[in-house]
């Protein structure tokens, strides 16, 4: 190898550790930058408002959601979030937290369902919705999702999800898969985890609902999907949809063994 061709071999070599070394250093920023987020998360105040939002004698009824079934029986709230969504029987439909929470809510306090699913995010009782959702979520911390797949609806709701997931479309032919359907991808500060495979502990589905920082607010996962609609310019779902609820169990089994470190805090 002549001179010439050695310095080139060296300036390239050099150019290659200086950007792995820029590269490594803003990751190092990333992560400093997120765990001075994470101390003081907001989310412990939405989270002791929903445990007493839990025990309240609240609604016509004047009742508390303490004998709400999330699907671990009666009153028991451990585990339940990491087994979301699954098939319940007595409403013979596949539900997410927020969805079973509505429907607990209905029949043990006499809300009107339809009223708070039309309710705005962050207002009156999707607000309270939110709170409750936090702290069932904050009681499963740190266990393993296991969704459950024995039964047909739970099965037809995965395939219904993964389509939705990869459905393109809008005015700008974008999908989910669009921003989470690769890995190492990113955008700004904020890693875009690939959502088509388990992502690992505490990231994607295992960290919501979060504490957004950039909006100050609290959100449910609900919430969270309606905003990717919003962002892919599609119409908002309704609230607690079946296509929703569908997406949410796809991104929940693909999570399947992870951690969930909800509620979190999100850029």
């Amino acid at each position: 190898m002549n001179i010439k061709k050695l310095a080139l071999f060296l300036l390239a070599g050099i150019a290659v550790v200086s950007a792995h070394a820029q590269k490594s250093a803003a990751v190092q920023s990333i992560e400093e930058y997120r765990a001075m987020l994470a101390d003081g998360n907001p989310a412990d105040l939405f989270e002791a408002k929903g445990e007493d939002l839990w025990k309240q004698q609240r609604g016509p009824k004047k009742a508390s959601l303490e004998k709400c079934d999330l699907g671990q029986g009666p009153g028991v709230v451990k585990g339940a979030f990491v087994s979301l969504p699954r098939y319940f029987a007595d409403t013979n439909r596949v539900q997410d937290l927020e969805s079973r929470l509505l429907t607990c809510m209905e029949t043990l306090q006499g809300f009107n369902p339809q009223e708070i699913a039309a309710t705005p995010f962050g207002k009156g009782e999707q607000n309270n919705m939110t709170a409750l959702a936090t702290w069932v979520a904050a009681e499963s911390r740190d266990m393993k999702f296991n969704l459950s797949q024995s039964h047909a609806q739970e099965k037809v709701a995965y395939e219904v999800g993964k389509r939705l997931f990869f459905q393109r479309g809008g005015p700008h032919d974008f999908s989910c898969a669009s921003c989470h359907g690769g890995d190492n991808w990113r955008i700004r500060l904020q890693d875009l985890p690939n959502l088509t495979k388990n992502p690992g502990d505490g990231v994607g589905f295992a960290a919501w609902p979060a504490y957004r920082v950039s909006s100050g607010q609290m959100w449910g996962m609900q919430q969270r999907l309606n905003d990717c609609y919003r962002q892919q310019r599609f119409p908002y779902p309704g609230f607690a949809s079946d296509a929703t609820v569908a997406i949410a169990v796809y991104l929940g089994v693909n999570s399947q063994g992870s951690k969930s470190v909800a509620p979190a805090i999100k850029r």
